[in-house]
């Protein structure tokens, strides 16, 4: 007679049916099982800081998630638009959002037009959370929605990661990625990460360039 099944432990993925982070339909089933070890529930020091030095800058906020940064900047009457692929994710945001759940929208990173010119994109989980091969899409997406002197910052999951999602970005491979649209202006350890990403996360400014090349 064979062994049973060990319960599984806490913080121990449970098995899920979609394996495509690709597909909408993977966070959707994440986020109605309610296994988002990547959702901080609030806003992180850094975060806070460069906002409060940015106060007028209009922020767009892609694979926001619960939009927990989308909501710290709406009650304080800043430019923001949070879009996530996901419908779960929309409208565990929206929920969240409350009186500010219009700021929320469900939309295509690659296609999605904001309805103002971004002098910020916040990067949170984002990029570790897209497959390795849309990275050059990512980078060169970024330098599409940011004019020249405009910043791309946020939290990056940097190191090895043997799967995912997250998908942690090796350094090199970081500043090669950006490097041809963006400066890196500001590079800060970050204390108070999230288990998942502890150890391995750096808050980074990168202002866009101004003549940066295309690589279409």
């Amino acid at each position: 007679m064979s062994d049973p099944t060990p319960p599984r432990q806490p913080g121990d993925a449970p098995e899920f049916e979609t394996r495509d982070p690709a597909s909408p339909s993977f966070w959707d089933e994440r986020f109605e099982r309610g296994f988002i070890p990547w959702d901080q529930a609030g806003v992180q020091r850094e975060f806070e800081t460069f906002a409060t030095a940015h106060a007028d800058a209009a922020v767009l906020i892609p694979g926001c998630g619960n939009a927990w940064e989308a909501r710290w900047l709406a009650e304080r009457g800043r430019t923001v638009r949070a879009i996530d692929f996901a419908p779960a994710a929309v409208a565990s945001a929206r929920a969240a959002l409350g009186p500010h759940a219009g700021v929320v929208e469900e939309a295509d990173f690659y296609a999605y037009t904001p309805p103002f010119t971004p002098e910020w994109v916040f990067e949170r989980a984002f990029l570790c959370a897209l497959p390795k091969n849309q990275r050059t899409r990512y980078a060169e997406r970024m330098a599409q929605l940011l004019q020249p002197g405009a910043l791309l910052a946020g939290y990056f999951f940097i190191g090895e990661t043997p799967k995912g999602p997250p998908f942690a970005i090796a350094r090199d491979e970081l500043d090669s990625l950006l490097t041809p649209f963006f400066t890196l202006v500001d590079d800060q350890p970050v204390a108070d990460s999230l288990p998942v990403f502890a150890g391995r996360e750096r808050w980074l400014v990168w202002r866009r360039n101004d003549a940066a090349p295309s690589r279409a």
